[in-house]
């Protein structure tokens, strides 16, 4: 089992099944595109390969905010449903924090859907608190 950092559109495909799994409003044909436009933003992609298959898949950028200054903001994070409670996401995520401690951020972020009791469970079996409720508001174009 490896982490790699997605550095080209064949790494980004093989993420597709796992990042599919938590966006299935994400159309294939079409994702990658988003990828590389997020990109310009800081958005990176790193993945679990293991026996050539990518069962788990984190999208992160890197942030700063005058509430807690430098961080690494987790974007998404996800495993394949039949990879689940194999350690791959807790692998990931890790490696994220060790990567925001080397970049000199202060703090990780995430959102997580309110119904996502294991991905909640991870969280905060790794040390992370819920600190703050997220609102959004859906506009129509």
């Amino acid at each position: 089992m490896t982490i790699r950092t997605a550095q080209s559109e064949t790494d980004a495909l093989k993420c597709w099944p796992a990042l599919s799994a938590l966006r299935p409003h994400l159309v294939e044909g079409e994702w990658v595109e988003t990828i590389k436009r997020m990109q310009g933003g800081g958005y990176q992609l790193v993945f679990v390969e293991a026996d050539r298959v990518v069962p788990s898949v984190a999208g992160f950028r890197f942030t700063e905010h005058l509430f807690g200054g430098p961080s690494l903001y987790i974007d998404d994070l996800s495993t394949l449903p039949e990879h689940r409670g194999q350690g791959y996401a807790g692998r990931l995520l890790d490696h994220l924090i060790a990567l925001a401690r080397t970049r000199g951020c202060a703090q990780v972020h995430l959102d997580s859907g309110h119904h996502r009791y294991d991905a909640h469970r991870l969280y905060l079996n790794k040390g992370f608190r819920i600190s703050s409720h997220h609102f959004s508001l859906k506009l129509t174009v």
